[in-house]
């Protein structure tokens, strides 16, 4: 099989689709994806042989233990490409993966290989259910999110990449540090913006991170790590890195902010290290003294679990238009804390109208916060979260 044969990107322009016709094209790709999901390890194998087979330099891409890579490829373009329905909310964040790609080196045939091995590997594992209809809707469906990445990393003027050192490395509980960066030249990120990672201890494995700071004037860039269960970066981060060692950032990525001119209030929702992005916003409206109402839940498993608390109260003793509220799960009842899950505290104030919401935390906690939210009365168009599953 040539690249050719099953490419996903035409030599010309597509007619533009309908939204009955994105819909049924959308409808076609769940639908197989239901059935090809439970082959996820036999799916990726394919993938990768087919498309190492047709753009060998791409091998470079990936961590030399593919182990760790498994089908997380295979399953965030899946997830990319089942949003094609949602164009306001695929569109910018393509084009910020598009720059983001470009750290790699990545062009545009590279682009067309990935694409031809997804659409081949998936084949090969559907037989008859791939039809001619289920070709062109996977097809139609790559070539937009490929369109608009390629065109977005064209237009970027900045680095694909900074490089970052670590000025200072301070563990605050056993299993989670405090890493300050000073980069080379200032990277150009907003509060609550998050960026990828690639540490010395772990070439090519490149990790999400949220800064803990707004920006500053040298530059400067706190992130605060927690090492996971099987977690290859988070662990080195946490236990091996050094002052002196050298990392590299790739663009900032995410959507979530406050505009302080027109929110009317502001609701806060950060489970553990989720906190960061949160506290970059914060510490970016301290800059002010007149700032909407906003409200912070600060919460996770137990007291010792809220290692920032302390200094998210200072900062709202001189900030009165600033409130933190800790919530612990498990424990005996803390002055000041809520009892209960986040879902839960947040929720007990209703749905928050007239309020910006936004949750920074573990996919879990985010899922659960924000469905409870929704069935509170909360309105979607409410609530900000940025989605780290492409990691």
């Amino acid at each position: 099989m040539t690249a050719d044969s099953i490419s996903p990107i035409p030599r010309s322009a597509a007619p533009r689709e309908t939204p009955a016709a994105v819909a049924a094209m959308v409808r076609l790709i769940r639908d197989t994806w239901a059935m090809s999901e439970p082959f996820i390890p036999e799916i990726s194998q394919f993938f990768y042989g087919m498309l190492f087979t047709l753009a060998p330099v791409t091998r470079d891409f990936f961590p030399i233990n593919m182990e760790v890579q498994r089908g997380r490829l295979v399953r965030a373009l899946v997830h990319i490409v089942q949003m094609v329905d949602r164009p306001d909310d695929l569109v910018p964040f393509l084009r910020q993966l598009g720059r983001d790609h470009r750290k790699f080196g990545v062009i545009p045939r590279h682009y067309e290989a990935v694409g031809t091995a997804l659409l081949a590997a998936l084949k090969n594992h559907l037989g008859p259910e791939w039809t001619v209809a289920v070709e062109r809707a996977w097809a139609e469906a790559f070539t937009i999110v490929a369109r608009a990445m390629q065109e977005a990393a064209a237009a970027d003027v900045n680095p694909a990449s900074w490089h970052a050192t670590v000025v200072e490395h301070r563990r605050l509980t056993w299993d989670l540090a405090l890493v300050r960066l000073l980069p080379e030249q200032p990277v150009p990120y907003l509060p609550g913006q998050y960026m990828s990672v690639e540490v010395p201890q772990r070439p090519r494995l490149w990790r999400y991170l949220s800064p803990a700071n707004a920006p500053r004037e040298d530059g400067g860039i706190e992130f605060h790590v927690r090492a996971v269960d099987g977690g290859w970066v988070s662990r080195a981060i946490v236990s091996h890195t050094q002052p002196g060692d050298v990392w590299r950032l790739g663009p900032p990525l995410g959507r979530m902010a406050v505009d302080r001119e027109r929110s009317r209030g502001v609701v806060m929702v950060a489970g553990g290290t989720g906190v960061a992005p949160l506290r970059s916003i914060l510490d970016h409206l301290a800059m002010w003294g007149d700032n909407p109402k906003t409200r912070l839940f600060y919460g996770g498993p137990a007291r010792e679990d809220l290692y920032d608390l302390e200094e998210l109260r200072a900062l709202s003793s001189t900030n009165p238009w600033l409130t933190v509220t800790p919530v612990v799960e498990r424990g005996d009842h803390l002055p000041g804390c809520e009892q209960g899950t986040l879902a839960e505290a947040v929720t007990r104030y209703g749905a928050w109208p007239d309020h910006d919401i936004l949750v920074s935390g573990s996919p879990s906690m985010i899922r659960a916060t924000v469905s409870r939210m929704l069935v509170a009365g909360s309105v979607l168009g409410q609530i900000q979260y940025d989605p780290f599953t492409i990691d």
